[in-house]
């Protein structure tokens, strides 16, 4: 009898912690469900054994849900286990090639733009863009209820997140290593690099073209490409366009890590992603690019894919007249234009296939530009710990595009960079940050959206 009870209590007691069991892994089913952003259409966006912490942080936001802190404390601990775990395995394998077995490998579908204008006293002689001026609104009246200057570095910058290298230099070569590391681990492919024609720049910088040979080498080396993101300098037309061409394909279209698109036909052609086109009327841009126009750059030796900006939804027809290859929507603000409005690819995309025109999305982790446009709080688009970005992978995946371009690496005066940034407090200044996650968190979820997209890509040309 002594036995059959002692049994019986064992029973008991192995049903309870069975029971116990099924519902902690219920409850960490239900946590996970709750995470996951509306409208994501591609499985559980967050990534659990890439980034556990994210799901932390993202709990956390709810203070009334305690209960489920805890579960995720648990996976978290056995995620990071298994990180560790996952890493010493590797560890303990003799890469071939060091680098290569580091690094993701490169997307060349994953473009993603790079800004070479800042400067220190140390590479420069004084700081450039990091004192970026406060822009006053265009109405006097609200204008006047807001702060003028510019900003005074290295503590003060003209950005609301703070970068791990600090106020760079974009000639730094240790500078310019660190970003082809960060965008190759990224796995990106394709860097659209900012680009005004020799002896001129944006108001607020310096000419930049003496550094392209320096950055298409660093490119080289962790093999990635680089194309060109002509920016709307002073009288710019079609003839002046029609020479820049020809100078940039000239001087650095022999390099290896130049950039060249293979299209449908399999030709394979240089690619220019045009910003501000829409200011100039399609007429004029039908002389350099249809066949029939004055300045025709057509079937000659500096034909190329251009890519024209979308905003407004009238900029397609206009696009489609010029005689561009297809349109961008840069933005990384959703709901900001037509174009940067996650629900309006799908009829955008359905125009480009109708008309022979590659659409490419922009996605971007959030926008933030009140360092510079104080008095443009309504358009801050906040990251909430990467679900944003993840947000803004998911629409751009849905509509199946050939290429996808990435807003930004270094745009730091617009906060959509995805380069490391690092908590910093001065005396008057609080920065945005990354945490609770490490300054990487935004190169690894580019890093999985474009294993993402690689698999996608494979199903739908199946």
């Amino acid at each position: 009898i002594l036995n059959y009870d002692i049994m019986a209590r064992f029973r008991r007691r192995t049903c309870i912690i069975l029971l116990l069991f099924i519902l902690f892994i219920c409850s960490i089913m239900m946590a996970l469900k709750t995470l996951r952003p509306d409208r994501a259409g591609f499985g559980d966006p967050f990534g659990l054994g890439l980034l556990p912490e994210l799901q932390q942080r993202t709990m956390l936001l709810d203070n009334n849900q305690n209960s489920l802190n805890r579960v995720q404390d648990t996976v978290t601990r056995v995620s990071n286990f298994h990180s560790v775990a996952v890493n010493t395995v590797k560890a303990s394998m003799a890469p071939v090639n060091k680098l290569e077995e580091e690094l993701s490998s490169p997307n060349y579908n994953f473009h993603i733009f790079y800004y070479s204008w800042f400067g220190n006293p140390q590479f420069d002689g004084k700081y450039i863009h990091w004192n970026h001026p406060l822009l006053p609104h265009w109405d006097p009246k609200i204008a006047n209820n807001y702060p003028k200057g510019r900003h005074n570095p290295p503590e003060d910058i003209g950005a609301n997140f703070y970068p791990e290298l600090g106020s760079y230099s974009s000639k730094d070569p240790s500078v310019i290593e660190s970003h082809m590391k960060q965008m190759r681990s990224a796995s990106t492919g394709v860097i659209v690099l900012s680009w005004y024609p020799p002896g001129m720049a944006d108001e607020n910088g310096e000419p930049t073209d003496d550094l392209v040979p320096v950055i298409l080498d660093y490119a080289h080396k962790y093999n990635l490409k680089v194309t060109f993101h002509i920016e709307p300098y002073k009288d710019r037309d079609d003839r002046s366009m029609y020479h820049n061409v020809k100078y940039i394909i000239d001087k650095y279209g022999g390099h290896p890590a130049f950039y060249r698109h293979k299209t449908s036909t399999g030709r394979l052609l240089p690619m220019f992603y045009v910003y501000d086109s829409y200011v100039t009327i399609p007429e004029i841009w039908a002389n350099l690019l249809t066949v029939s126009g004055s300045q025709t750059i057509r079937n000659t030796p500096y034909d190329a894919l251009f890519i024209a900006l979308l905003v407004e939804e009238r900029h397609k027809h206009d696009i489609h007249r010029s005689g561009f290859d297809g349109m961008y929507t840069y933005f990384a603000t959703n709901g900001f234009s037509y174009g940067s409005s996650h629900h309006n690819w799908a009829s955008l995309k359905a125009f480009c296939d109708s008309n022979n025109l590659m659409f490419i999305p922009s996605v971007g982790p959030g926008y933030i530009d009140t360092s510079i446009r104080p008095w443009n709080n309504h358009n801050t688009r906040n990251r909430v710990n990467g679900k944003y970005y993840e947000t803004a992978f998911s629409a751009a995946l849905l509509v199946r595009p050939e290429i996808i371009s990435i807003t930004s690496f270094n745009e730091w005066h617009e906060g959509t960079q995805i380069e490391k940034a690092v908590p910093k407090r001065t005396g008057q200044v609080v920065y945005l940050d990354y945490k609770p996650h490490k300054p990487n968190v935004y190169l690894e979820l580019t890093q999985k959206w474009s294993e993402k997209y690689r698999k996608e890509q494979e199903q739908w040309l199946m």
